[in-house]
């Protein structure tokens, strides 16, 4: 599934938030965007998904409709299959915090089921297995009847992550999904969405922070400043000088420090891991 943007703007009043961006994101390819606070990352996700439509461009995908389609164009049925097919990992989780593990991860079929039984939560038996292979894949399966809102910030991406993926999707979007957590779970979070990305052929395209991050993991950088497309390369070719070009010229020591500190280091945890030693304590005033 190749997707492409085209002249793509996204204007809210006077402000230009992205501005005339236009690039291509071949099949399978992990796509790290890069940028100050504000440069316009988010709202280009956003745009992808259509949670947030374009002021103008195209955003062109070939295979999801078995021919190339405008993105921007679609309505009703077709847009929920589009969201399908291009599944979103958020910031803060969006889990339902009353709901268990199962079921928060169950919510990503619900564009699979008729109205009635989405509302009623039926599910079928291939979906819950499905749910459960997915969860023991992210290294979520002990937890599974866990209520979510006593998971740590890790554990609560990782469900989130499964979510996105019992929806099949051919797409999956990560915006800024390690912002909120501490260098382990940062670590155990990207080593998931690129073991996706290898393993399952599925585009990836995640917003991210921290530079060093973005070339460990990612074939491919894009630098946005300002809504505008800086840099686009390889790993290799991000150096001081187009940090600089992205970033701007205050706060240099914030980018010297990016540059130079050690990237996340990459964790490989246990399937079946049992629950992390900072959550124990919270477990056992929950029960």
């Amino acid at each position: 599934m190749t997707l492409r943007i085209q002249n793509l703007t996204k204007k809210f009043g006077e402000l230009t938030a992205v501005d005339n961006l236009t690039f291509d994101v071949p099949t399978g390819q992990m796509l790290g965007i890069i940028g100050r606070s504000g440069a316009g990352k988010s709202t280009l996700l956003r745009m992808i998904n259509r949670l947030v439509d374009p002021t103008t461009g195209h955003i062109l995908c070939d295979d999801v409709f078995d021919r190339e389609t405008d993105i921007c164009a679609l309505k009703g049925r077709q847009l929920r299959l589009w969201r399908r097919k291009c599944a979103m990992v958020f910031q803060q989780f969006n889990l339902v915090s009353r709901l268990d593990v199962l079921t928060n991860v169950l919510m990503g079929r619900l564009s699979y089921q008729p109205t009635v039984r989405s509302l009623l939560k039926l599910f079928t038996p291939q979906e819950r297995a499905l749910a459960v292979v997915t969860l023991d894949r992210v290294e979520m399966a002990p937890s599974i009847l866990q209520r979510s809102d006593t998971l740590s910030g890790g554990q609560q991406q990782r469900v989130a992550i499964a979510r996105a993926l019992v929806q099949e999707p051919r797409i999956l979007l990560a915006d800024e999904p390690i912002a909120s957590l501490d260098p382990r779970n940062a670590s155990r979070v990207m080593e998931i969405l690129r073991s996706i990305n290898r393993e399952d052929g599925i585009t990836v395209i995640c917003n991210l922070h921290t530079i060093d991050t973005a070339r460990t993991y990612c074939d491919r950088i894009i630098g946005m400043r300002a809504g505008k497309m800086i840099f686009d390369g390889g790993p290799d070719e991000l150096d001081h000088d187009r940090i600089q070009e992205i970033y701007g010229g205050e706060g240099e020591e914030e980018i010297d420090e990016s540059v130079t500190s050690t990237a996340l280091p990459i964790v490989q945890a246990p399937r079946f891991e049992g629950v992390e030693e900072d959550d124990r304590a919270r477990h056992a005033q929950v029960g």
